[in-house]
C-alpha cells in the first residue's frame, strides 16, 4: 500500500497484549515466589517475556532494516521518544537519592541519630565497588569505540568493541551479584539497607537490561543490519548505556563512598 506522507503506521500486532500478559505473570510470579518461595508462575512470566521481546524485537528488526519504514521522520519520533524515556529514568532514580540524602542528612533517632546507623557495616568502596566503576567506565569508552567504528563503516572494529561492552556489562552484574551474597546487612536492616539495596538493585536491572540491548544489538550487527548512515538501534542502546554509567558513579560518590 503507498501513503503520501513519510511516517510510518503501525500495523495491528499481538505483541502488546502478550506484553502486558506477561508482566502481570511476572509481577504475580514475584508475589507469590516471595511470600510462598514458589517460582512456577514466575517461571511463566518470565518465559511468556523473553517470547514476546523475540517476535516483537523481530517485527520492529524487519520495519526499520528490509521494509524501509523508518524513514528520517521516523527517526526523528523514535529518537525523541528515547529522549523522553531516559529522562523519566533520571526522574525514577532521584526518588531513590532522594530518600538516601534525606535519611543520611538528618538521621532520626530510631536509627540512633548516626550515619550509617548503628549496626550497619557498609561496603569498603575500595573493593568491589571500585573495580565495578572502573568496568562501567571501560564498557563506556569500548561503546564510543563500537559507535566510531560503525560511522567509519568498519564492521570488525564494531563488532569487537561491541563484543567486550557485552562481556564487561555481564562481568559488572556477576560482581554484583557476588557483592549481595557476601553483603553483611539485609534490605530489611533499616532506612539503609532498604535505601543501598532499593537504589544499587535497580541499578543493577538497567544494568542487566542495557547489557541484553546490546546483545541484540551485536546479533543484528553480526547480520549487517546496520550502516555507518542508519544504526538508531545501536544509538539508542549507547545512549541508554551512558545512562546507565553516569548514573553508576552518582551511586559509587554519594552511597559506597559519601555515605560511608
Amino acid at each position: 500500500m503507498m501513503h503520501n506522507h513519510p511516517f510510518h503506521m503501525v500495523n495491528m500486532s499481538p505483541w502488546p497484549l502478550t506484553g502486558a500478559i506477561g508482566a502481570l505473570t511476572l509481577a504475580s510470579g514475584l508475589i507469590k515466589w516471595f511470600h510462598h518461595f514458589n517460582p512456577s508462575i514466575l517461571i511463566l512470566g518470565i518465559s511468556i517475556t523473553i517470547l514476546t521481546m523475540i517476535q516483537w524485537w523481530r517485527d520492529i528488526t524487519r520495519e526499520g532494516t528490509f521494509q524501509g519504514l523508518h524513514t528520517s521522520s521516523v527517526n526523528y519520533g523514535l529518537r525523541w521518544g528515547m529522549i523522553l524515556f531516559i529522562i523519566s529514568e533520571i526522574f525514577f532514580f532521584i526518588s531513590f537519592f532522594w530518600a538516601f540524602f534525606h535519611s543520611c542528612l538528618s538521621p532520626n533517632i530510631e536509627i540512633g541519630a548516626m550515619w550509617p546507623p548503628a549496626g550497619i557495616h557498609p561496603f569498603n568502596p575500595m573493593h568491589i565497588p571500585l573495580l565495578n566503576t572502573a568496568i562501567l567506565l571501560a564498557s563506556g569508552i569500548t561503546v564510543t569505540w563500537t559507535h566510531h567504528s560503525l560511522m567509519n563503516a568498519n564492521h570488525s572494529q564494531a563488532t569487537q568493541g561491541l563484543f567486550f561492552t557485552v562481556l564487561l556489562g555481564i562481568y559488572f552484574t556477576i560482581l554484583q551479584g557476588y557483592e549481595y551474597l557476601e553483603a553483611p546487612f539485609t534490605i530489611s536492616d533499616s532506612i539503609y539497607g532498604s535505601s543501598f539495596f532499593m537504589a544499587t538493585g535497580f541499578h543493577g536491572l538497567h544494568v542487566i537490561i542495557g547489557t541484553t540491548f546490546l546483545l541484540i544489538c551485536l546479533i543484528r550487527h553480526s547480520n549487517f543490519h546496520f550502516s555507518s548512515h542508519h544504526h538508531f538501534g545501536f544509538e539508542a542502546a549507547a545512549w541508554y548505556w551512558h545512562f546507565v554509567d553516569v548514573v553508576w558513579l552518582f551511586l559509587y560518590l554519594s552511597i559506597y563512598w559519601w555515605g560511608n
